[in-house]
């Protein structure tokens, strides 16, 4: 197995599976001298870690995470950093009746044929605790983007066909975190909560989307041809388990506009080249100009649901299925900061591409 690695200076290789001794990683690229605020590192683990509410798995985990290395006296040493979080609550037992089997709509008979063998236990390397290790480089990635004014901000705007129906510049995105289902809309938010709790009592799942704006981003990030600032957006957001789809500005609705209603329309804002409009989504070329950039990103229903259905066994024959164990109804909520996590260490590596020290 190889491509266990993000990025190209800051770069993140990460290892562990659900249920073995831990998820970790190692962080190379990183600059040095940068304050590493513990209690927000933490945090960031925190608004992604299982159990933190009624429309979330019941799995509980601390998800404390342990540096390793490349931290002194509070500060990047600029040597690589690595950490590990110990897994400390896994039931594998409850994912012996599929040991034999392929679970719908999982990566387990891919997996199984590319491989030769696979860990039925929570999907292994498949699984999304996994993404623990890209909550910690997000952090760190967030600490080095504050000391250039750029913030990342996502939030839950549509749980199946509950949606957000304004532009993002119209809510209080400070919002996001008062409510178990990170929605500015507080009204929303309540109903999302009330659908994705029905879904879970009956042992279904749920999909939505998550909207995500980057403020402060400089001129001048990405590159025109292969190294586009989108698309690296877009296969960093692609690779989080569960995503099925990525837009950014206008997207898909953009396409019923003429040329004329579409482009962003330059214009002198005191001394400032600025743009009236920002269809674009803060991209243009494959490079940033300026603006906010903002992209959405669509999340399937959990492929693992509490009631039966078919499948086959390894040998093919017929069977069913009925998942046990603690399982998100809807991964929305968790998958917030792991948008974040994603969003800034692209927008801090294309940065340190351009650049060979923070400014």
């Amino acid at each position: 197995m190889f491509n266990n690695t993000f990025g190209n200076i800051f770069r993140l290789t990460t290892f562990g599976e659900s249920h073995g001794a831990g998820i970790g990683g190692v962080i190379d690229g990183f600059p040095a001298g940068i304050e590493l605020d513990m209690d927000f590192i933490q945090s960031e683990l925190d608004r992604r870690k299982p159990g933190q509410s009624r429309i979330t798995t019941d799995r509980k985990e601390a998800d404390q995470v342990e540096f390793l290395s490349g931290v002194f006296e509070g500060k990047s040493t600029g040597c690589p950093i690595g950490f590990l979080v110990r897994n400390t609550n896994q039931h594998s037992n409850d994912y012996e009746n599929l040991r034999n089997l392929y679970r719908p709509s999982h990566a387990d008979y891919g997996y199984t044929q590319k491989y030769g063998l696979r860990d039925h236990r929570g999907g292994g390397r498949s699984s999304a605790r996994e993404t623990i290790a890209r909550c910690v480089g997000g952090a760190l990635a967030k600490l080095a983007l504050n000391q250039l004014g750029i913030t990342v901000q996502a939030y839950t705007s549509q749980v199946g066909s509950i949606a957000l129906e304004n532009d993002y510049r119209l809510y209080d995105l400070s919002q996001t975190e008062s409510n178990a289902v990170r929605c500015p809309d507080t009204a929303k938010a309540a109903e999302m909560e009330q659908l994705i709790a029905g879904v879970k009592a009956v042992g279904d799942t749920i999909g939505g989307i998550i909207t995500c704006v980057i403020k402060g981003c400089p001129v001048g990030l990405g590159q025109p041809a292969f190294g586009k600032l989108h698309a690296a957006l877009g296969g960093a957001m692609l690779s989080i388990n569960a995503v099925k789809g990525f837009e950014y500005g206008e997207g898909f609705a953009g396409v019923t506009a003429r040329g004329s209603e579409q482009n962003d329309i330059f214009y002198n804002n005191n001394g400032r080249i600025d743009t009236r409009t920002n269809h674009s989504g803060g991209i243009q070329g494959g490079i940033s100009n300026g603006q906010d950039i903002y992209f959405r990103v669509a999340f399937k229903p959990v492929a693992t649901l509490l009631m039966e259905q078919e499948t086959v066994d390894l040998q093919g024959n017929d069977t069913i299925v009925k998942a046990r164990g603690r399982h998100d109804p809807c991964v929305l909520p968790r998958a917030v900061p792991i948008v974040e996590a994603m969003a800034a260490m692209v927008l801090l590596d294309y940065y340190l591409l351009d650049k060979t020290t923070l400014l």
